[in-house]
């Protein structure tokens, strides 16, 4: 049963170490990533994690939806089509 995570910002070193997660093979079999924290919506934390200047490419699919129709921005971050909810606190 795979440990549940959720991370805390997404910033610079929140997506080095999803991407870190990722390409060790450690998520969906030892960690399930099940939210991330941050202030921006997921459509910009999806592009952020694709295109990386410094890391390159993200080898997988990467995208965001809306997880009901009645949100005004995307709220889920969709990584190799696993669902990962966007938490924003904004003031």
């Amino acid at each position: 049963m795979p440990v549940k995570v959720a991370i805390n910002g997404f910033g610079r070193i929140g997506r080095l170490v999803f991407r870190a997660m990722i390409e060790q093979g450690l998520v969906g079999k030892d960690i399930e990533v099940v939210a991330v924290g941050d202030i921006v919506p997921a459509d910009n934390l999806a592009y952020l994690l694709k295109y990386d200047s410094i890391q390159g490419r993200f080898n997988g699919t990467v995208g965001s939806k809306k997880s009901a129709a009645d949100k005004a921005e995307d709220d889920v971050l969709v990584v190799n089509g696993k669902d990962i909810l966007v938490v924003s606190a904004r003031t």
